[in-house]
């Protein structure tokens, strides 16, 4: 009988501690959460302010900008020339730098998910193969193929500008434009990655590249290269699509690079959540990218507006295909690559000039007209004479 009791007695107190070990874990859990939570509402807060007060010095912080860079330009320009092994650690210094202060910036836009783009995936690769794989053949024939490729030429067809007096501006061009050039200085110019290129036993004037078989190239500048790009097409689609759908449908503000095309396919707006906000902004969005007109709004809509995000995806699936393919000529030819290079800074410096010229002062009367529209009216002096 005293042996059933201790029994149930060690049973109960067993049960018990698994009962308090399991509590602990919860409230350890909760901890976590709360303090997830209270350091992400400080961040935001944070990247709030410091985008509020460079708002209200937007001038002054626009000359700095331009002075900045030119002169970082030209420093660019001498050190390409002078050391062009040491391009490869400016774009690191850049990346490192700008890109989490680009992600402060856009967090209070509400802008973030961008950063989820096809840009950073191939630019995060590249800062991975260049500070831990330099010498990987494989890694660097992937890489050189998105630099080169859908980054390269995202560059000319999405019209970046080249303007020194923006910042943002700034950024985008260097995120497309780097990638190829460092790739260039170190194929062709980077005295010990040329030596690398060249190994004992092969002929003078060839290098790995040259005496690989199409094959070998094919599958390593364009067949693993797409087949990751596919990856990072699945993975967007799934955290803006599905993941954070409902986080998207409550904020109509949150901006993605799916938004205007994945707006279009709500015909009705009311069935929308936080009511008439989100009909007037989410029309407003979607009139405004009607209005606009451009190539890619009128082929995403050939199968209806429904189906827009389809057509998006498979115009961007094309797009890749056809960068990627452009790859391998570029990859063996110094004159190709070279062009290319000349290319792709011709059309950031043209389009930087189209948008100093005819956008820009537009820009300047527009803010000029709310600002006096939100300034309150000046009272006459009735003493005054």
């Amino acid at each position: 009988m005293s042996s059933t009791e201790d029994g149930e007695d060690n049973s109960y107190i067993e049960q018990r501690r698994f009962q308090r070990v399991k509590q602990r874990f919860k409230d350890r859990s909760k901890k976590v959460a709360q303090t997830k939570e209270k350091t992400k509402e400080i961040l935001s807060k944070q990247a709030g302010l410091i985008a509020k007060r460079a708002e209200e010095h937007e001038s002054f912080i626009t000359k700095v900008t331009h002075f900045l860079g030119v002169f970082a330009y030209g420093a660019f320009c001498f050190i390409l020339g002078a050391r062009p092994q040491d391009v490869r650690h400016i774009y690191v210094l850049f990346y490192i730098t700008f890109v989490p202060l680009r992600w402060i910036y856009y967090r209070y836009k509400k802008w973030h998910y961008y950063l989820l783009d096809f840009c950073y995936y191939a630019n995060t690769i590249f800062l991975v193969m260049l500070l831990f794989f330099p010498r990987s053949q494989k890694l660097f024939m992937v890489t050189f193929s998105f630099a080169e490729g859908p980054l390269a030429w995202a560059l000319i067809v999405w019209r970046c500008s080249l303007v020194f007096s923006s910042v943002d501006k700034l950024v985008s061009v260097l995120i497309h434009l780097l990638p190829g050039v460092v790739f260039f200085t170190m194929c062709w110019w980077d005295p010990v990655f040329f030596e690398a290129m060249h190994p004992e036993g092969i002929a003078q004037g060839n290098s790995w590249r040259q005496i690989e078989n199409k094959s070998f190239l094919c599958t390593w500048l364009f067949t693993v290269p797409l087949f990751a790009y596919v990856l990072w097409q699945v993975l967007y689609f799934l955290i803006v699509n599905v993941l954070r759908q409902q986080r998207l449908l409550k904020d109509p503000e949150v901006m993605t690079s799916y938004r205007l095309s994945f707006l279009a396919t709500f015909n009705d707006f009311s069935t929308l959540p936080n009511g008439n906000v989100s009909v007037k902004l989410h029309g407003g969005l979607s009139k405004k990218a009607q209005k606009a007109n451009n190539v890619w709004w009128r082929l995403s809509g050939r199968f209806g507006d429904q189906n827009r995000m389809f057509m998006y995806i498979l115009l961007q699936a094309i797009f890749t295909v056809a960068t990627m393919a452009l790859t391998v000529p570029i990859f063996l030819s110094y004159e190709l690559h070279l062009i290319f290079q000349i290319l792709k800074v011709s059309a950031a410096v043209w389009n930087g000039g189209q948008f100093l010229v005819e956008v820009m002062p537009r820009q300047v009367v527009l803010k000029e007209k709310k600002k006096l529209e939100v300034a309150p009216p000046v009272e006459e002096n009735p003493h005054q004479d």
